[in-house]
């Protein structure tokens, strides 16, 4: 059966975690402030500061452990990660099906990416200056009369159907199609 916790059991409750999260909180502080005393430093006196043989000259069998302690700063642990993954052939080797494994962080360094679509407009202002190029281009090369007939068709490709429009040419294609025959099974009584 349990008991509900009463109101100065959730008060002290509380207190316990907003004593906590203060401890943490100033136990996070002091380790940003040893990290940024750290930062100052160069890599060759943080290793032998810590006495750490240089990550890069670490093989398969050697032990990173020692890089995953707190202190380390954090880019020589990565340092040391990125030697792991190399050294070891299984951690190395990954196989397509990791969904994850591309980095996906770089998608803003991507320049000159552009795009045609419009929220809420879609492709047709693309569209109509494509055809808008194409009618420039084709009068400049062609007859009078080949440019009127692709106007008249450049037009219509830009001019919206109407619910009429669509409802005939739904009937030319229905009266078109042939409904198919259907499989018929029959079964001939065995007499025996």
């Amino acid at each position: 059966m349990t008991r509900h916790a009463s109101f100065w059991d959730r008060r002290r409750a509380a207190v316990r975690a907003e004593e906590e999260a203060s401890l943490h909180a100033a136990d996070e502080k002091v380790h940003a402030e040893e990290q940024a005393v750290l930062a100052e430093k160069t890599d060759a006196e943080l290793l032998a500061e810590f006495d750490l043989p240089d990550p890069d000259t670490l093989k398969a069998g050697d032990d990173f452990t020692a890089f995953m302690a707190r202190a380390i700063p954090e880019h020589l642990r990565r340092r040391a990660l990125r030697k792991l993954w190399v050294s070891n052939p299984i951690l190395a080797c990954l196989d397509d099906l990791v969904d994850y494994a591309d980095d996906y962080t770089q998608a803003s360094a991507v320049t000159n990416f552009t795009t045609s679509y419009q929220v809420g407009k879609g492709l047709r202002r693309h569209i109509e200056d494509v055809a808008k190029k194409a009618l420039a281009l084709s009068e400049q090369e062609e007859a009078p009369e080949v440019v009127e007939e692709q106007q008249v068709v450049a037009q219509a490709a830009l001019e919206p159907q109407t619910d009429v429009d669509v409802l005939d040419d739904q009937a030319e294609t229905e009266a078109e199609i042939v409904t198919p025959r259907r499989m018929a099974f029959r079964f001939e009584e065995q007499t025996t």
